[in-house]
């Protein structure tokens, strides 16, 4: 597992939040959306993580 991999999918999911929260207040539908994608990606890739650990972790 990458430290800097799970910082990087973190700090996505933050800003989508941010993003999406933006949205919500200004009514723009476009930043609600692409927040809500952000945080998508951030899911995928933690879980992507979690695989590459779990065959680490197997292998050893």
């Amino acid at each position: 597992m990458s430290l800097e991999d799970r910082a990087k999918a973190t700090a996505k999911n933050v800003e989508g939040k941010a993003q999406e929260a933006l949205g919500n207040v200004t009514g723009d539908p476009e930043d609600k959306a692409e927040g809500k994608a952000k945080q998508a990606e951030s899911e995928v890739r933690h879980s992507v993580e979690d695989v590459k650990d779990n065959i680490k972790k197997n292998l050893d």
